[in-house]
């Protein structure tokens, strides 16, 4: 227990560093002029100053979701659900983002996404769960929300028009003064209430959705995952799923969204060399 509590507690106030390779790349054949070089050298500091306050501001908000719940201190099924998350992640677009999967000691049916690489799933997600890609779906959807950076699109944090799709947290988290912690507690606030009350705008889940299926797809995991758990999870008591079905759109409209993803990408179920994952997902839970 004491290993594990050390363990995400360094996770969390650890330091971050950015890898010096985003700022030591080789420069690209047009980037003759002293000009051009040092914009592109700019560009790369920046981009690497946004993705340590990316996931500095997902720290934080990590710490506010263990402290609601606690964590569930299992050493080797923490050990497995990583595994599940990195294999996943492997073929994410954010390589400069290491993801960790935590599990929250709660039997409520839910899973979290903090900035940064930080994934919650929770105790009864793990208990209620058939077979190890059903897990693998669950993870993915909420890898797809880190990626494609939904928190911040919510809290209509803009982009540099020079750094395109880059978050701009900089100049809000690396500010000093009253102003910046204000702006600051403002944005945990709002991540807070996203995530445990409001819930993610309705197009925000559907790509999380069907981006996932396709993310665990290529991972080799039976895209079919996610749909078949929130098919079980419809029947399962009140108690467990109300705040999840609260905050997600209706599950059957999810269903026929994730039908017509794999439809369209030509995935199925049926398709060998999927990993179902049963036997294993067993080995750890029972």
């Amino acid at each position: 227990r004491n290993e594990m509590r050390n363990h995400w507690l360094h996770i969390l106030n650890l330091r971050v560093v950015i890898l010096m390779g985003l700022l030591s790349f080789s420069l690209p054949a047009y980037a003759k002029t002293p000009r051009t070089r040092q914009h592109q050298m700019k560009k790369r500091i920046l981009l690497a100053r946004d993705i340590e306050y990316e996931i500095q501001f997902g720290r934080e908000i990590a710490a506010h979701i263990i402290g609601r719940y606690g964590l569930y201190y299992d050493k080797e099924l923490t050990r497995y659900v990583n595994l599940i998350g990195r294999s996943i992640s492997r073929a994410a677009n954010r390589p400069e983002i290491r993801f960790t999967v935590g599990i929250l000691d709660t039997d409520c049916i839910n899973a979290y996404a903090a900035p940064g690489g930080f994934i919650f799933v929770t105790r009864g997600v793990i208990e209620s769960i058939d077979d190890e890609a059903q897990l693998a779906g669950v993870i993915a959807h909420e890898i797809i929300h880190i990626t494609q950076r939904h928190i911040l699109r919510e809290l209509n944090i803009s982009t540099r028009p020079e750094l395109s799709t880059v978050c701009v947290l900089t100049q809000i988290i690396g500010g000093t003064g009253d102003p910046a912690r204000i702006a600051i507690t403002k944005m945990v606030d709002e991540t807070i209430t996203i995530l445990f009350d409001r819930g993610y705008h309705r197009d925000d889940e559907m790509e999380a959705d069907t981006l996932g299926v396709i993310l665990a797809s290529s991972a080799g995991y039976d895209p079919s995952g996610l749909a078949r758990y929130l098919g079980k999870i419809e029947k399962l008591s009140e108690a467990k799923v109300s705040s999840y079905k609260r905050l997600y759109p209706p599950i059957e409209e999810r269903i026929r969204y994730i039908s017509k993803a794999m439809k369209q990408e030509g995935l199925s179920a049926e398709n060998s060399g999927y990993i179902i994952g049963e036997k294993r997902f067993s080995e750890y839970t029972h």
